[in-house]
């Protein structure tokens, strides 16, 4: 027996589809998070576009976005300041670039300088 729809919320905000292959219950794939010794990431400075504030970029984190969130979370807190996720790349607030390198290198993250 189907299992009886009561809202659009149920149907996971789908309307209708006119792709023949789409499933209902597609459920979204997690990405598997790389170990530290995996992960290749880079580390920027960069202050474009944000009204001349600085801020460190960390990019090129393979996994999920519970990790990636996690990983945000400690740095934010090491560093003390204020920070972001979009894209899969950490923001955080401020020129840590350094701090932040180190912090990850004694994690075992792979971690590159990038710019200047």
């Amino acid at each position: 027996m189907a299992k009886k729809l009561n809202s659009l919320e149920d149907l996971g905000g789908f309307v209708y589809s006119t792709n023949d292959d789409f499933d209902l219950n597609n459920e979204p794939e997690t990405e598997e998070t790389l170990s530290p010794e995996e992960q290749r990431l880079e580390a920027h400075l960069d202050k474009k576009n944000r009204g001349g504030k600085v801020v460190t970029i960390i990019k090129g984190f393979v996994g999920n976005s519970d990790d990636l969130k996690t990983l945000s979370k400690d740095l934010k807190t090491l560093c003390g300041v204020g920070g972001s996720v979009k894209d899969g790349e950490i923001i955080i607030q401020g020129n840590f670039r350094d701090k932040i390198m180190n912090y990850m290198k004694n994690k075992g993250y792979q971690v590159k300088r990038v710019g200047g």
